[in-house]
């Protein structure tokens, strides 16, 4: 299986003069279905389309922008995989120095804000050539939007990248369509009506009937006016009856069509079937390959979209709430083409998605009526209409580990595991237990504060306890060595000082001792992304509370590692402040020691009875 050409001289070598598309990515080209710039590429040429593919082009030269000349119907942009901004900067804001999605790992090899970096090269060398936008960055700054690394609202990215079309969510259909329309000859400006499209247009041409937003204006100066935007956006975020979506920007009024229709069974399969490569192209092995690859390499996706509606995850705004699957069939066939391969070890590592567990939808009123504005099908509590089925799942994975030359296959993926306890069968699970886990499955219980998890919009703590005792209690019967690792989150809007100190706690209580915390990341489009902004709930419009200080934050990162000795001395500044000296000295539920006088850290940490080691979990990792 080939590349599809990365410049003219590959370009050439398969008689193409000028291409239909050119792509142009922030990410390395990996021709993998893990990654979106491979998808739609192998999407279009499967229609009978050229595409010649642009990663990473020094943005402060013209060159690499201009080697394959003008492409015939449109050029088409993404920042890659991720947010450029989330790829450069972790939540601190800080400079990161490593890229995964790019040569060896490491930083530099993309632009901040490619998307509008990109077009704006594209329009001074190519001003009469449509510009097409899409994949995650372009997705969702696709209206008004905080930009938490300049602390302001910026506009509609496609006001700022001077795009003609931006395409949002997941793009098969809508790039088939703006390419057949195109290729008859359709002016750009007058494609207006394709679903998963926004475009800009004078306000006189405003379609009728359509859902307003605040405008931009008004976003950027009124944080009530955010918070209803906000509101509006994901409310008509659905397929079914989700209705055009306007907000003005200036003298230009934003318009974003309804969601594009879900792919079928039938569709995803042929998506997936496609001839991808399946790994990074060959000119970056010198430079020690893409590291992106080595995660999903031997991993399949049987499954897109997510009904657990987290309200810090993008999922929802991007892939949507409506779950996708591919077949059986679909899915067999290309584990069987991984024991092809000539580095596969018999270890399948991941079948899964955005979650891993679902392979049906939330319920049967959604496929006819859309899924509940406003309504989560899992928090606080699982609803009473959910249809919790394992069997699909299970019937799947129990063919998978079958197939001759697999060994082992194992999900590490998210797991909603309050859909798992709320299944009256506990077959799944059991299996899980006994076949899937490679020594840590990985869970998101984020917090145990019921204040803070619901307006993370997650489960109270009480599912998590009840499945960590079935894990263990099945762990052990099976007399295996096995872990929960728990992904925990600490400044997020609602949580305070004393939910961080309840949180460190209960920590302490199950023996859990975290490497790393991830600090709540406040990325374009998230609902929770508004608290942080406006300090409202945008479902209640009630006040949030949001920590905002470094100090704060510093504080509450500190408590969730309450073992490690360089915080105890802040650790003490807190629950001295809070009223808490309970939590200090040397008994069974203190968090930390009192302090020796002139003691050396290590010394107290040596000295001290209450650092028991973790004798349930190992210690956790998340990624930055």
């Amino acid at each position: 299986m080939s590349f599809l050409p990365v410049n003219a001289e590959e370009l050439c070598a398969r008689g193409i003069a000028q291409p239909d598309f050119v792509y142009v990515t922030g990410d390395a080209y990996v021709d993998h279905p893990s990654f979106g710039v491979a998808i739609i590429s192998r999407v279009l040429e499967s229609k009978g389309y050229s595409v010649a593919i642009l990663p990473q082009p020094d943005w402060k030269h013209d060159r690499d922008f201009t080697q394959f000349g003008r492409p015939r119907l449109a050029f088409l942009v993404t920042s890659g995989n991720i947010d450029s901004m989330v790829a450069h900067y972790t939540a601190a804001k800080k400079k990161r120095s490593d890229d995964f999605y790019s040569p060896g790992g490491k930083a530099g090899f993309r632009p901040d804000r490619a998307v509008t970096v990109y077009c704006r090269k594209l329009r001074q060398l190519y001003r009469d050539v449509p510009i097409l936008i899409g994949g995650l960055e372009a997705s969702l700054r696709r209206f008004a939007h905080y930009d938490y690394w300049d602390d302001c609202v910026r506009p509609s990215e496609l006001v700022e990248s001077g795009a003609d079309i931006l395409m949002f969510g997941m793009g098969e259909h809508s790039i088939a369509e703006l390419a057949d329309r195109l290729n008859a000859g359709e002016p750009v400006s007058q494609i207006t009506d394709v679903r998963g499209t926004c475009y800009l247009t004078d306000p006189a041409n405003t379609p009728l009937g359509c859902a307003e937003c605040p405008s931009f204006e008004q976003v950027s100066t009124d944080k009530k006016a955010y918070a209803r935007a906000v509101r509006i956006q994901y409310d008509q975020q659905d397929e079914v009856y989700g209705k055009r979506i306007i907000q003005r920007h200036g003298s230009m009024m934003l318009v974003q069509n309804p969601p594009a229709l879900s792919l079928t069974t039938e569709e995803l399969d042929r998506v997936y079937a496609l001839p991808y490569a399946r790994t990074y192209h060959p000119m970056y092995e010198k430079m020690g390959g893409v590291p992106a690859i080595k995660e999903v390499r031997f991993s399949i996706t049987h499954n897109r979209g997510c009904f657990g509606f987290c309200n810090f995850c993008s999922i929802a705004l991007h892939q949507g709430r409506r779950m996708t699957i591919r077949s059986e069939k679909s899915v067999i066939e290309e584990a069987r083409l991984l024991t092809t391969f000539p580095d596969f070890k018999g270890y399948i590592h991941d079948v899964g998605g955005p979650t891993a567990n679902f392979r049906q939808p939330s319920c049967k009123k959604q496929l006819e009526h859309g899924l509940c504005k406003g309504k989560k099908c899992l928090a606080p509590t699982p609803c009473k209409n959910l249809d919790v089925d394992h069997t699909a799942y299970l019937n799947l994975l129990r063919k998978l580990r079958n197939l001759p030359g697999i060994k082992r296959v194992f999900i590490r993926s998210g797991l909603r595991y309050d859909y798992i306890m709320a299944d009256p069968d506990q077959t799944f699970l059991r299996e899980l237990v006994h076949y899937h886990v490679s020594g840590q499955l990985k869970v998101a219980p984020e917090h145990c504060s019921a204040a803070v998890l619901d307006k993370m919009g997650k489960p109270h703590i009480e599912a998590y306890k009840a499945f960590q005792k079935r894990f263990y209690d099945l762990t052990k019967s099976m007399g295996k060595e096995q872990y929960l690792v728990p992904y925990l989150m600490s400044s997020h809007p609602g949580s305070t000082l004393k939910d961080a100190v309840t949180l460190a706690c209960f920590l302490k209580a199950e023996g859990i001792h975290p490497e790393q915390v991830q600090d709540f990341y406040p990325t374009p489009g998230t609902i929770s992304t508004a608290m942080f902004y406006t300090g409202l709930d945008p479902y209640t419009m009630e006040p949030v509370y949001v920590p905002r200080s470094p100090q704060e934050k510093a504080e509450q990162r500190a408590l969730l590692q309450y073992y490690k000795p360089e915080n105890y001395a802040k650790i003490r500044s807190v629950l001295q402040k809070l009223g808490r000296r309970d939590l200090i000295g040397s008994g069974p539920s203190c968090l930390v020691p009192a302090e020796v006088k002139g003691a050396h850290p290590k010394y107290q940490q040596k000295n001290s009875r209450t650092q028991k080691p973790a004798q349930k979990h190992p210690q956790s990792r998340r990624k930055k």
